[in-house]
């Protein structure tokens, strides 16, 4: 009886760790991904075996691990970015949160946040299908609360800093400079106090 109910726990623990996740687009063209199966009219479907549990990291407790699988997080920051960013990493990381940390350092980055957010400041958080550009530590709260993480103080707190800051291009020669530059230069247009700029 003993070693059945053994192999039970084991049983049960070998499903939990590999979880089919369903990738699908529904009628608006949203893109969803469920644990069950996507409804008929859905399109695009695709299966994904996703593996997680001890080999993914044996510290996380399940439901922080659930939470990570079905919302990921991005924080989308720039090395001029300090005390806002700093504290969208201390709300994650008070909360135990695992993230995954953007530096937006070149244009291809930049125009990445701005299909992403609508908009070129940082920081901005993205919490699985949600995009959070109010940057206030009440608003982080409510959308890692809406995505199912654990509130501060259920999982042990983790201590991610920020990315090093990118390698700056070496200079150009300056006949090479001359030959980039644009015949005429570009209006100056308003942005906010992080919006990150990058000379063309």
């Amino acid at each position: 009886m003993i070693r059945r109910g053994i192999f039970l726990v084991v049983l049960g623990a070998a499903t939990l760790a590999h979880a089919q996740l369903y990738r699908w687009v529904d009628e608006k063209g949203r893109v969803h991904y469920t644990e069950t199966p996507p409804p008929a009219a859905a399109k695009d479907v695709k299966k994904k075996r996703e593996h997680m549990g001890a080999a993914a990291d044996p510290g996380l407790p399940f439901e922080l691990q659930r939470a990570v699988r079905s919302a990921p997080v991005l924080l989308y920051s720039h090395p001029d970015c300090k005390s806002p960013c700093q504290m969208a990493r201390d709300v994650l990381n008070k909360r135990g949160v695992p993230f995954k940390e953007t530096v937006v350092a070149d244009e291809k980055l930049l125009e990445e946040l701005k299909k992403v957010s609508g908009g070129d400041e940082v920081p901005v958080l993205v919490v699985g299908r949600q995009v959070e550009r109010t940057i206030s530590a009440e608003a982080y709260h409510s959308a890692l609360d809406a995505a199912g993480y654990p509130k501060e103080g259920s999982v042990p707190a983790r201590a991610q800093a920020a990315p090093p800051p990118p390698t700056p291009e070496p200079e150009k020669p300056a006949a090479a400079k001359e030959a980039a530059k644009p015949a005429a230069e570009e209006p100056e247009r308003p942005t906010g106090p992080y919006a990150p700029r990058f000379s063309k």
